[in-house]
């Protein structure tokens, strides 16, 4: 009768009841010590991974920009080098999921973490994988429990992020020996002119195929736990082969503020039929051509009106004002008293390249004063003032 392989890997319901014990026993043990109240973790957690050379590193603190996380990146591969997992390292244990997962949300309690944390390596492993679901459902539940209490501000709707920068197993080697290349004649100098600091000297960033063992070791283990987490969470793949600005730019794009995203649901809620800017954006040329076509065929006289208006009473103000490039009349002309006038003047400005603003400025005029009692009755008099915007002429200046 054969034994079983101790080194068998685990079989996936296995790894999540794993992942259940030790998630409850760090919970608890936190809870405990904490109390329930102070379990505040961050509003909004990133979790970045990246192959080996994909510029994790460069790209970090342009994340944190776009996002406004003022906190340091928490890189877990750092949490692990610290004097406790040292210590339990030289006691001969390993520093498996449990250790990790503890560290790490013990690390996610400091308040500097409150707002926003990107989480650099994190998750590696299918039980970290099911850890940060049920963290997840954990930070749903607080912020269910204190929604009706003065506590409520510091349980926010959660919001995660799964991005991954993402390069080949050539581009990944051929960055990694460069950076090795770097470090190397950088340390030269260094020793040379006894000037700067000594950078670390990895093996994998001077041997080929250490590299590569690296790299596919991020494509079996750490790519393959961000992706499962694609179908909860909102998941961002960048190509990072591409030159760095170009990254950038993706990274801004997959970032970009998403009030459906962040904003409490019922707030949402409230808001969702007022379009976005980007909307109202997309389409406003079709859309102002097809307005000013119907002007005419629909209200022929009264568009006639406004454009002769305009090329009368508005256009010779206009024109001395070429250089600087805005001018502002005021007017009590009748014809703007219609606010269809109002609307096709300012969607004419708007086709000739112009920009148009109209502001109505009440003014309260004495019309009648009663000898008799000493009362005075007003008029309202109303101005149109009309602002003209547009791009002034670029003259030398000897």
């Amino acid at each position: 009768m054969s034994t079983p392989d101790s080194t068998h890997k685990k079989s996936p319901d296995l790894e999540v009841k794993d992942a259940q014990l030790i998630f409850n026993s760090v919970w608890d043990g936190l809870e405990a010590e904490r109390g329930r109240e102070n379990m505040r973790f961050p509003k909004e957690i990133i979790l970045l991974g990246g192959a080996p050379g994909s510029g994790k590193g460069t790209n970090t603190a342009y994340i944190c920009k776009v996002r406004d996380i003022t906190a340091p990146p928490i890189v877990v591969s750092s949490l692990l080098d610290t004097p406790a997992m040292e210590a339990l390292k030289a006691g001969g244990n390993m520093v498996g999921d449990r250790e990790v997962v503890d560290i790490l949300f013990r690390g996610m309690l400091d308040p500097i973490y409150r707002e926003g944390v990107v989480l650099d390596g994190f998750p590696r492993t299918t039980v970290q994988v099911e850890c940060i679901k049920m963290l997840y459902d954990k930070m749903v539940s607080l912020r269910r429990a204190y929604q009706d209490t003065p506590l409520k501000v510091h349980f926010k709707q959660p919001i995660y992020h799964i991005m991954v920068l993402f390069v080949d197993e050539a581009e990944s080697i051929a960055r990694q020996l460069k950076r090795g290349r770097e470090v190397i004649a950088h340390n030269e100098e260094v020793k040379r002119t006894g000037t700067g600091e000594l950078l670390e000297e990895r093996p994998t960033d001077t041997n080929e195929d250490l590299a590569r063992n690296r790299y596919r070791t991020f494509k079996e283990k750490t790519y393959d736990a961000l992706v499962s987490l694609k179908q909860i969470f909102h998941y961002h793949f960048i190509n990072a082969q591409l030159p760095l600005e170009e990254v950038q730019q993706k990274i801004l794009k997959e970032l970009e503020y998403q009030s459906s995203l962040e904003l409490d649901p019922r707030t949402y809620d409230v808001l969702r039929n007022l379009p976005e800017a980007a909307q109202i954006v997309k389409h406003a040329r079709r859309d102002l051509v097809y307005r000013i076509d119907r002007y005419r065929l629909e209200h022929p006289n009264l568009f006639d009106e406004v454009v002769t208006f305009i090329e009368e009473k508005i256009i010779p103000i206009v024109k001395p004002h070429a250089i600087s490039g805005m001018a502002h009349i005021n007017s009590e002309d009748d014809l703007l008293e219609d606010p269809l006038a109002l609307a096709m003047l300012i969607d004419v400005f708007s086709e000739r390249g112009f920009f148009a603003s109209v502001d109505i400025h009440r003014v309260e005029v004495p019309d009648h004063f009663d000898v008799e009692t000493g009362h005075i009755s007003c008029r309202e008099k109303r101005v149109f003032r009309i602002a003209i915007r547009f791009k002034g002429s670029e003259i030398r200046r000897g």
